[in-house]
């Protein structure tokens, strides 16, 4: 058996401004033609790509989120994130199947799994409010200007961090 060529093999055109080969479709349809085993998925994995495209097309928004997980004797499974959209998608598969039978799929049976995905939460940015030095100024001004007791203490500290903080200052 030949060993399959690497994935992010170099190709003309495709280098980024690191240098590192870029990822492209053509790259990973050599590199299944490449093994016997692999080249054997493509048709599978063409097939499944176009019958997802024609189910995007049928269906747009309700599309966006599910996905063709398995479809074999007549027999269409389809991953849904939740349960309130697998009850929408419900509703209209028979609108769905008519069309898949009209491009010519042979569906007989549709079944939706709810497969919930993790979520990854981008971290926020952190919003940094920057005071002009006029205010800051008067922020130092107005720390100069408390009396010392011990009612203010806390506010003189509190002013004192925020100017130092403005500032640069740790």
């Amino acid at each position: 058996m030949t060993r399959p060529p690497s994935f992010l093999s170099f190709q003309p055109g495709t280098r980024t401004t690191r240098g590192s080969a870029k990822r492209t479709a053509q790259g990973v349809t050599d590199y299944l033609r490449a093994d016997d085993k692999m080249a054997a998925l493509l048709p599978a994995v063409k097939r499944m790509a176009a019958l997802q495209q024609d189910c995007r097309a049928v269906l747009p928004a309700v599309f966006d989120v599910c996905s063709v997980v398995q479809f074999d004797a007549g027999q269409l499974v389809f991953s849904i994130p939740n349960a309130a959209l697998a009850a929408r998608l419900k509703q209209q598969l028979p609108k769905l199947q008519e069309a898949l039978l009209q491009r010519g799929w042979q569906v007989s049976a549709i079944r939706l799994k709810v497969q919930l995905r993790k979520l990854v939460e981008r971290p926020r940015p952190v919003k940094q409010l920057k005071l002009p030095s006029q205010a800051l100024s008067a922020l130092a001004s107005l720390r100069e200007s408390l009396e010392d007791s011990p009612q203010n203490e806390a506010l003189k500290a509190a002013l004192e961090a925020m100017v130092k903080r403005h500032r640069g200052e740790r």
